[in-house]
């Protein structure tokens, strides 16, 4: 059995101090040091997959992460580690428990998970190892997983079982609710919604080209490549719901402003992600939501839009302010007022549905985008910057 700094101690030699996931009670002793000590990072998240995501952010912000869950949350994970980690070669280290483990008692819905969490892991692609017993045994396994995440780009799993890690107390200093004045602003005029390509076009114009932005996967990240490919531009693809958690991990771990471009049914599908932006309060974080009622990508299919108050759903989870307008003059006041305030903001902005009929593709591969976003945010050299058109 190990104690836990014995562990950790390796993690941070081998420069992993970013660490986020949802508690399991085997990974309570870890997590709980994690949480105690000054020297690492712990991100609690609403769901694992946004944990996924909020560490996929603080990669591309220079981080080597760790994502700890229960293997009856693994499932969550399987859309991010598929189609966020794995196209754009973003590694991650997971440290996914064992509950229900074959041969030991567990509670029932532990069974079926229990038996298959291996296969699974397998079947996603992600190499995987047993978690260390003994502390010999610790800086191999780094040495193995740093060296395969680093070539490959790919993620790795460690596979906990009970009493893995000796339980310790935890020493986490409370969480105060935010409680800085906050602002609802409603510039709406009810006049003719504008289309998506008007909004870019203006945040394309108004932003500093210093900003970070992250678009959200369908036709907002294809519209924005289609007006402007630019360095600070990261298109998600896939991992829906996922944009704001990798801004957040983004604006964890760099010092530009972060600046996300979600979906209305994207921002629904993963509403947890607002609840963990207000908790940990980036500072330098707007969070722009396109909302034109429908899944525009998949045939215009009605989301329920438009009976969420999403700038009040922000305010509510520790958003700083937030406006609701639906033309483009009240979108440049809300855009330019974002710029002075401290902690998270969100713009809620109703638009038309539709997109442009002349719709490109990013040409870059997704591996490609998050390697010069990484480098834009770090401040590093591009070692894949070639002439783009529009750049």
């Amino acid at each position: 059995m190990l104690e836990a700094d014995q562990f950790i101690g390796a993690a941070l030699a081998n420069d992993f101090a970013f660490f986020t996931g949802v508690p399991c009670s085997y990974l309570s002793p870890l997590i709980n040091r994690v949480i105690s000590r000054t020297d690492t990072r712990y991100v609690g998240a609403t769901s694992e997959g946004e944990a996924v995501a909020i560490a996929a952010g603080a990669w591309l912000g220079g981080r080597q992460t760790v994502v700890m869950c229960q293997n009856s949350g693994l499932g969550n994970t399987i859309n991010p580690l598929t189609s966020l980690n794995f196209p754009f070669r973003i590694p991650t280290l997971l440290i996914v428990t064992w509950r229900g483990k074959p041969g030991e008692p567990d509670e029932p819905q532990h069974a079926l998970m229990g038996r298959i969490t291996r296969d699974l892991i397998d079947l996603v692609d992600v190499p995987q190892c047993l978690f260390p017993t003994a502390e010999a045994e610790i800086e191999p396994f780094f040495a193995r997983a740093r060296r395969y995440m680093n070539e490959e780009g790919r993620s790795f799993a460690m596979v906990m079982s009970r009493d893995n890690v000796t339980s310790l107390p935890l020493n986490e200093v409370p969480r105060t609710r935010h409680t800085a004045i906050t602002e609802y602003n409603n510039l709406t005029t009810g006049g003719v919604r504008p289309a998506r390509r008007q909004v870019l076009e203006q945040i394309l114009g108004d932003l500093p080209q210093e900003d970070a932005i992250v678009a959200t996967t369908g036709k907002c990240g294809r519209e924005l490549f289609t007006l402007q490919d630019r360095d600070q531009h990261f298109y998600q693809v896939g991992s829906m719901g996922a944009a704001s958690a990798l801004g957040l991990g983004v604006a964890l771990t760099a010092s530009r402003r972060v600046v996300v471009l979600d979906g209305d049914g994207a921002a629904l599908m993963k509403l947890g992600n607002l609840a963990t932006i207000g908790a940990y309060q980036p500072s330098k974080f707007v969070h722009i939501l396109l909302d034109n009622g429908v899944h525009d990508s998949t045939g215009g299919q009605s989301t329920v839009s438009s009976t969420v108050d999403f700038a009040a759903v922000a305010l509510a989870c520790g958003y700083t302010a937030s406006w609701v307008c639906d033309d483009i003059p009240g979108f440049r006041l809300a855009l330019a007022n974002s710029g002075s305030k401290a902690g998270p903001v969100l713009i809620h902005m109703r638009i038309s549905p539709g997109s442009m009929i002349q719709l490109g593709r990013p040409t870059l591969a997704p591996h490609e985008v998050a390697q010069r976003f990484r480098t834009f945010v770090t401040g590093g050299e591009d070692p894949l910057r070639h002439s783009r058109s529009g750049s």
